[in-house]
């Protein structure tokens, strides 16, 4: 990956951009730059920024059935970015396109099944996320998913969910792992762009209160349980296809994307992630809900993804801070396995 440390910034949207991930990669880690909420000229302009802000190697994330995903796959080719991230619908195409030129393919998956597919399909490297992750996110706990997943595939693969420290990177390191990947612990820095509100918003979360619904897109999603979700987690089917439309007509605005665009994501959706008709409806709820609180800064009126670990974080440290102290509780910990090596 070129990076100095095995430490992966996730691409949330909104909050990873050229910014966070400049900095991130500037201080030894991997950044993945978000464009999956992005427009194609957007993308390309973020995908500039980055490279005008670091000469560090950094990835990119989107979705390949994304409007103006063509032009983001071109951009990426032309400016040979180092890894690629994805997580639905992956186009046979794209990987191959990407594989040629020497780009890292590193999807993030959150179950076994996917993860045999994604080798499959060319991957080559896994992110794999348990179900202690924020945003989309599965069933299996991070543990017995990166077990699994070690059994079953032939190639790297990065532990994600409840990740924030040291001792969570030796710890992933002694699983089978070859590092970690964290987002939550990453948009709670100073690089951030998360307006301060919501920031606090987070930093105030307790764990119990960092839950999954169905009810917010049609997936399984973990956020922080205000009372704005726990509006929507109460909600009748009727109420939520309205608001889906609503939302799809406001995710078109973001994008810039035409009605044929939507239609074809939509499609797309269908055939490549097992989506029921109404799950794919509903996905539009995600772009317009989560802006609100992650742009806009009204934490209680929107919706905030966040993985369980939130409710242990305490500060907001740069992106140096934050990996200096990772390493060196790091330091600690092998120092601890090797005592514990010694006596045997």
């Amino acid at each position: 990956m070129g990076c100095d440390y095995p430490i992966i910034q996730t691409a949330m949207g909104w909050v990873a951009l050229p910014e966070l991930v400049a900095a991130t990669s500037n201080a030894g880690a991997f950044g993945f730059l978000a464009l999956a909420t992005a427009g194609p000229k957007e993308a390309i302009e973020m995908i500039d920024k980055t490279l005008s802000l670091t000469e560090k190697p950094f990835g990119v994330n989107f979705h390949m059935f994304q409007p103006g995903a063509d032009e983001i796959v071109q951009a990426v080719l032309d400016r040979k970015i180092k890894a690629v991230s994805y997580s639905r619908s992956p186009t046979p195409d794209y990987i191959k396109a990407f594989k040629q030129k020497g780009i890292i393919c590193m999807p993030t998956v959150g179950a076994l099944k996917h993860a045999i597919k994604a080798e499959q399909l060319g991957a080559d490297a896994l992110v794999i996320q348990g179900s202690e992750g924020g945003g989309h996110t599965g069933s299996t706990p991070t543990t017995l998913l990166l077990s699994s997943v070690l059994e079953n595939v032939d190639i790297p693969v990065v532990a994600a969910g409840g990740f924030r420290d040291g001792s969570g990177l030796a710890a992933s390191l002694a699983w089978g792992a070859c590092g970690i990947a964290m987002g939550t612990r990453f948009m709670m820095t100073q690089e951030s762009p998360v307006p301060s509100k919501t920031k606090e918003a987070y930093l105030s979360a307790q764990v119990e209160e960092i839950k999954i619904t169905k009810k917010f897109d049609g997936l399984s999603h973990r956020l922080i349980f205000n009372k704005y979700i726990q509006k929507i987690d109460r909600s009748n089917p009727i109420s939520l296809f309205i608001m889906s439309v609503t939302s799809a007509w406001k995710y078109k605005q973001i994008t810039e994307a035409s009605f044929g665009d939507l239609f074809k994501s939509f499609v797309a959706m269908l055939k490549g992630d097992d989506l029921t008709i109404s799950q794919s409806i509903m996905s539009a709820n995600s772009p317009a809900i989560i802006q609100k609180a992650m742009v806009e800064g009204s934490p209680h009126e929107g919706a905030m993804p966040s993985g369980q670990v939130a409710g242990i974080i305490s500060n907001l440290p740069s992106c140096k801070d934050l990996i200096d102290q990772i390493m060196n509780e790091f330091g600690v910990a092998a120092d601890n396995f090797k005592k514990i090596e010694g006596r045997s």
